[in-house]
């Protein structure tokens, strides 16, 4: 069973790798793009669509400046890229903004970025999934009830190519993120030639109206505008997650290390702009219409929209207008939007691991974290990063337009966190060099850091302001409790390491002073028991007994008659239990034994079975699982299992 489990494991995760082989699963450029950008890439299939529902809540008129927001959010993004293209020359070993953080800030503010890191990675995997699963709802709308089941699906495919090792899958998905953006380069050139000559059709929506929101009927003026369009600049700047993924991997990118990161976010920043104010312009002049609530703010011919009606989104819409009709380019564009939604979720799935094992070196993490799989992946991040993701996607039903209102937070609190940690990089820097051409390249950078800080500070209170209410504060919630859970870890292991450190002080190191008992827990009278007798005795203790708990009066006497034949020359010791317990009795007899000899040290032998068949282990031991359990917690107390296979021959 296990020879076939094992070849199992090796057809779907792949054979091991070994640690010298870590070089060879390090990536150029064309797959880091696709694996650390496809987050930020498919941002442009719903950030659209989000811009273009909230402004519709004032009306169709409304509607109509997405394209101003849109720039808008270019402009941000370009800044980001450039401030982030600083970000991984300077610190190029993966920490990413936790790592420029903690060096410019200090821990506290580290760890509270790592948490709002955290938080974004976990909402980019169940955004994308969902997204991506209501873009394949779109081409078949009759598997609508099954959309939980399709995330899951999905999420099981993402997680075993990531198991399989970041190279193998980057070269997998590389595929449909360049067929994506092929596809986006069609839609956009041929949307333009034929805007320009006068042919463009009209998007499937284009016929409709769009009900006016309630609060907005009387007509939309003063504040009320200006936090509209806030709310939906805030939507659209879910364009620029993602970003931070390229920083936080530069350790898997081929040498030059940093160069190559660097490059691929300007490749990612140019890619992402097109696309998003393309997208913006050509939805408004072909119609499209996207709203919340399809069947109450869409109207045909002054008549609400049937309840069975789907909402098609914007590139959708797109591909529809440039044929007309149903064609297969809309096919074809609905089922590779859909998959670079879901390859979006990868970018966390390599991103996180990575978090997680900095995080992990510097004891904000479990250990665990730190090392690598046998596929020299971070096995135990993807597998933690898809629970807690599921987990998400359960409880708000993969509703897409609820989870964006809990996403960008956190990435725009480690946006803002990192430039202002850059500018004082920079400070520190300028203080110490004396080359002047070095000194205006760095004065250069910290402009740009600066004009980074302001932007993303300001998106980020826009975003607190505008979407508290709709959901980030659950996100900050989130966030609170991660940062509570790597403080805690953080003193538990320093805690630890004080505990374990060796205190010679110049003198020789304590051993142990006191003498040793033996203590032999049995029930009856087995080959196991005799053989851990045997093995205890076999150790030359001082003092050895066995014991046993005394539960049905019978069954004691049986024991001690039949220990007594055995004549092993170890006392037996039963201890009197009435209420027929049997831990507790053990316990509190060894909690006494060291009591009464603190300066001794007790070896409690425990027999335990070993079952030949893994499903039959269940059915043994339960009762030593709690004994050997409460006897770690009593100070100088030693726990020794011996195995008996449940086959074991007499020899």
């Amino acid at each position: 069973m296990e020879k076939i489990l094992y070849g199992l494991k090796q057809t779907v995760f792949g054979k091991p790798l070994s640690s010298d082989s870590e070089s060879e699963v390090l990536l150029p450029k064309y797959i880091a793009l696709p694996v650390f950008a496809s987050d930020a890439l498919s941002s442009v299939a719903y950030a659209p669509d989000e811009i273009i529902l909230t402004l519709s809540m004032a009306g169709i008129l409304f509607a109509s400046g997405s394209i101003w927001v849109g720039l808008a959010v270019v402009a941000v993004m370009l800044v980001v890229v450039a401030s982030y293209r600083q970000n991984v020359h300077a610190y190029p070993s993966g920490g990413g903004d936790f790592e420029v953080v903690t060096d410019n800030l200090s821990s506290k503010f580290g760890i509270g970025v790592a948490a709002a890191l955290i938080v974004d990675y976990i909402l980019t995997v169940s955004v994308s999934i969902s997204s991506g699963a209501q873009y394949f709802l779109s081409i078949v709308p009759q598997l609508g009830n099954h959309k939980l089941l399709m995330c899951g699906i999905i999420l099981c495919l993402l997680v075993v190519m990531n198991l399989r090792g970041v190279k193998e899958s980057g070269a997998f998905f590389a595929i449909p993120v360049y067929l994506f953006i092929f596809l986006m380069g069609v839609i956009i050139v041929f949307g333009f030639w034929k805007y320009f000559t006068g042919s463009l059709g009209h998007a499937p929506t284009a016929h409709l109206g769009v009900v006016t929101n309630s609060e907005f009927r009387d007509g939309i003026f003063g504040f009320a505008a200006v936090f509209l369009v806030a709310r939906a600049f805030a939507s659209g700047c879910t364009a620029l997650t993602g970003v931070e993924a390229i920083s936080n991997g530069v350790p898997a990118f081929r040498k030059p290390k940093s160069q190559n990161a660097a490059s691929t976010l300007l490749i990612l920043g140019f890619i992402s702009t097109i696309m998003l104010i393309s997208i913006l312009f050509l939805s408004n002049v072909t119609g499209v219409k996207y709203v919340n609530n399809p069947a109450e703010d869409l109207t045909i011919n002054g008549m609400p929209m049937p309840d069975s009606y789907f909402q098609i989104p914007a590139i959708g819409q797109l591909a529809f207008a440039l044929s007309d009709s149903f064609s297969l380019l809309f096919f074809v564009v609905s089922i590779v939007t859909g998959l670079i939604l879901i390859l979006a979720a990868n970018t966390a799935f390599n991103g996180f691991p990575v978090l997680g094992s900095v995080l992990a070196k510097a004891k904000y993490f479990p250990h665990q974290f730190y090392t690598r799989g046998g596929r020299l992946a971070y096995s135990n991040g993807i597998m933690i990063l898809a629970i807690i993701s599921a987990i998400l996607i359960v409880i708000s039903g993969a509703d897409t337009s609820k989870l964006i209102q809990l996403y960008i937070v956190g990435v725009f609190i480690s946006f803002t966190f990192s430039q202002f940690s850059m500018i004082i990089h920079w400070n520190k820097l300028l203080k110490t060099c004396s080359n002047e051409k070095q000194i205006k390249k760095m004065k250069r950078s910290r402009i740009v850091n600066c004009v980074g800080f302001v932007m993303t500070l300001v998106v980020l209170i826009i975003v607190i302001i505008t979407k508290f209410a709709h959901g980030a504060y659950i996100s900050i919630f989130m966030m609170a409790i991660f940062y509570f859970l790597m403080t805690k870890i953080y003193k538990h292991y320093n805690k630890v390491a004080k505990q374990l450190r060796v205190r010679t002080n110049n003198k020789k190191i304590r051993t142990i002073s006191g003498k040793t008992k033996a203590i032999v827990l049995i029930s009856n009278i087995t080959r196991p028991a005799i053989k851990t007798l045997s093995y205890a005795k076999f150790s030359n203790p001082d003092s050895i007994e066995a014991l046993t708990v005394a539960v049905d009066n019978k069954d004691t006497q049986k024991l001690e008659n039949e220990y007594l034949k055995q004549d092993l020359e170890i006392p037996l010791k039963i201890i009197e239990s009435p209420y027929r317990q049997i831990t507790r009795p053990i316990i509190n007899y060894i909690k006494k034994q060291r009591k009464a000899n603190p300066n001794d040290m007790i070896i409690v032998y425990i027999p335990e079975f070993v079952a030949s068949k893994w499903y039959e282990q269940f059915l043994h031991n339960q009762s030593a699982f709690r004994i050997k359990t409460q006897l770690h917690y009593i100070n100088g107390v030693i726990v020794s299992s011996v195995p008996w296979r449940l086959d074991e021959t007499i020899e």
